[in-house]
């Protein structure tokens, strides 16, 4: 065979450079592409020699992949022992852009109705990655089919390629890329095992770089979960989650109908630092028949599970012209919903499982959830209409009835511990628990013994605008609206409002909506409510700290205790024409409401009111 010129089958200087500038984002995947292709060129003679004996033998005692590095010319070699092409193949499949012999070669084991192998590449954009990083590269491979001759094929990626005799003398491919000057860190024998093992570390074939084995080839997400062990996993974990600890909790799945893949997920004992960062890396690693395809594949969970490192691997995602463009393919999105259900299962699953013996370990639900219960209840806020059956029994809440902020409560475990007489679900936002322990709100409702949920994280507030119900029992808040409790017969006199009431609304009109008569109140003389339909004072401090500026207070109602000793004066006061007095003692009550809900909007006139009550206060006793 002589040598021949040849242009390349398509209008390859146009497509050539977009696919090397537009195609692949980092230049090191030449070499994932071009070892995935050596990695399919075994596949197929090891599938081949199951059924035929004429074909060329191994030039080695393991077959493999081999990298090796010439600094001196700037070259690299990756070389297999698989099955080579024909000089027909070699123009065929190298001299038409997006034309794959991986692809012909299923299509042909179809043909004959064998059970083909899982190869990697199908779609033949591969190999001219090579030109990302080189200036020339050549190519020589010997078919393993018996009395081929071996073929060489050069080309620079300018429009034409050459092929001539060839001197290899075993089957196999070796591919000789001559590097550019901007490329010489690929000529870094270090440089290459970590791209081997960030890329290509789980292929079944020995990948050796200068002789040394670069990757594991074991991949423990494509292995009976029964056949891998704690100690793999765990190390398996800190591998791919970057954490000294070990993980939480294990998720294996293997699923091969309708959509094939492999996962090995993680729930990981700590928080990440950067969960809450919107430029935080998200999703575990996606992986196409063990090759990397992305590190992080964010379409292949729902952000209410960020938190959550792992592999996975599908043998149906379709490798089309960018590896680093498949997350979503109706297959992802299948795979994505999939992963999802199990993933909530199995929290649900531990959410009901006993709390570990030994209180130093970190694997209970209950350290799962204040690490990460925050995103359920932002995923139930979003995605309750699609997850919601399988994320409500894993909302967990603090509650008055808890010993400190540590305590969680189903909505389950409050229902069924509700007293007689208790036909609703009662909760309360607060800043902290502390805060929220102090509020007149509760008072009413400790003095029945009614249980109330303890919110403080600042979703809380979005969560319960949709959480409004739990099978069939209404969810309300303790500090919204009128609240027809009954009448507590128990206390002592009460004081008339008759007259009082809209007297006060008239005078603090400015800053309140309404005043009325409280059923919340037991002990304290006044309480600010938020309107039903109105903005929660909660949410308005939570968006206050979000916009320093703020805005102006939304008015709210303020409810009296008309058994309250001062109440009961106040109202005589005013009754009886004191205007004055009363006017002060009831700006300083209504200062008194603002101070116990936590939200003070000028401190100067309540400090000024004060004031002005103890000059009053002195003057009275010294008279």
């Amino acid at each position: 065979m002589s040598s021949t010129q040849h242009g390349f089958k398509a209008e390859v200087q146009q497509l050539l450079n977009l696919m090397i500038h537009a195609v692949y984002s980092d230049r090191e995947v030449f070499l994932r592409e071009l070892v995935s292709n050596a990695a399919d060129a075994l596949d197929k003679v090891k599938f081949l020699e199951l059924t035929r004996s004429d074909l060329a033998a191994s030039g080695h005692e393991e077959p493999g992949i081999d990298v090796t590095v010439d600094k001196v010319n700037r070259r690299i070699t990756i070389e297999d022992d698989g099955i080579g092409m024909t000089s027909d193949e070699i123009v065929d499949n190298l001299g038409t852009i997006a034309r794959s012999g991986t692809k012909a070669f299923l299509e042909q084991v179809g043909k004959e109705g064998a059970a083909a192998p899982k190869l990697i590449g199908q779609f033949g954009l591969g190999f001219y990655s090579a030109f990302m990083v080189a200036e020339e590269v050549t190519v020589e491979t010997l078919s393993a089919n018996p009395g081929s001759e071996a073929v060489q094929w050069i080309s620079s990626g300018q429009g034409s390629f050459s092929v001539a005799p060839g001197k290899r003398s075993t089957r196999g491919t070796s591919i000789t890329l001559t590097l550019r000057e901007d490329s010489v860190e690929f000529l870094d024998p270090v440089r290459l095992k970590g791209v081997v093992r960030k890329h290509s570390n789980f292929l079944p074939h020995p990948i050796r770089v200068e002789g040394d084995k670069a990757n594991t080839g074991k991949a423990l997400w494509a292995e009976p979960p029964s056949q891998v062990s704690d100690e793999e996993a765990r190390e398996f974990y800190r591998t791919v989650a970057v954490d000294w600890q070990d993980p939480a909790r294990r998720i294996h799945a293997s699923v091969d109908s309708p959509i094939q893949y492999h996962a090995l997920l993680f729930v990981p004992a700590a928080r990440p630092f950067d969960l809450f960062h919107p430029e935080a890396a998200k999703g575990p690693r996606m992986y196409a028949r063990r090759v990397l395809i992305e590190e992080h594949a964010r379409e292949l969970l729902p952000d209410l599970l960020r938190f959550v490192r792992g592999v996975v691997d599908s043998e149906d995602i379709s490798l089309n012209v960018s590896r680093e463009m498949l997350q979503k393919t109706p297959v992802v999105r299948k795979i994505r919903e999939a992963l999802t259900r199990k993933i909530l299962k199995d929290l649900g699953d531990w959410a009901e499982a006993p709390a570990p013996e030994n209180p130093d370990d970190t694997s209970s639900y209950a350290d799962f959830w204040k690490n990460f219960g925050v995103l359920l209840k932002e995923g139930y806020y979003h995605e309750r209409a699609k997850w919601g059956d399988l994320l409500l029994p894993l909302l967990r809440f603090n509650a008055v009835s808890h010993a400190d902020e540590t305590g969680q409560l189903s909505l389950a475990a409050y229902r069924k511990a509700m007293p007689a007489g208790q036909d609703t679900i009662w909760y309360l936002t607060a800043e902290s628990r502390a805060s929220a322990l102090a509020s007149p709100h509760l008072e009413a409702f400790k003095k029945r013994g009614w249980d109330v949920l303890v919110a403080t994280d600042p979703v809380d507030e979005w969560l319960f605008n949709v959480l409004t119900e739990y099978e069939g029992m209404s969810i309300k808040s303790v500090a919204r609206g009128k609240l027809d409790l009954g009448e507590d017969e128990s206390a002592g006199e009460k004081a008339d409002l008759g007259s009082f009431r809209p007297w006060l609304k008239d005078l603090l009109g400015d800053v309140v909506v309404d005043v009325r008569e409280s059923t919340r109140l037991t002990d304290s003389a006044v309480v600010l409510v938020d309107a039903e339909d109105g903005m929660t004072a909660n949410m308005e401090r939570i968006l206050k700290q979000v916009n320093a500026e703020g805005g102006g207070r939304s008015k709210r109602v303020l409810e009296l205790n008309p058994r309250h000793l001062l109440i009961r004066n106040l109202a005589s006061l005013n009754g009886a024409g004191k205007t004055a007095e009363a006017e002060l003692l009831a700006r300083m009550l209504y200062d008194e409401a603002v101070l116990l809900d936590g939200n003070v909007s000028d401190p100067a006139a309540v400090g000024r009111r004060l004031q002005d009550l103890l000059i009053r206060a002195s003057q009275a006793a010294l008279s």
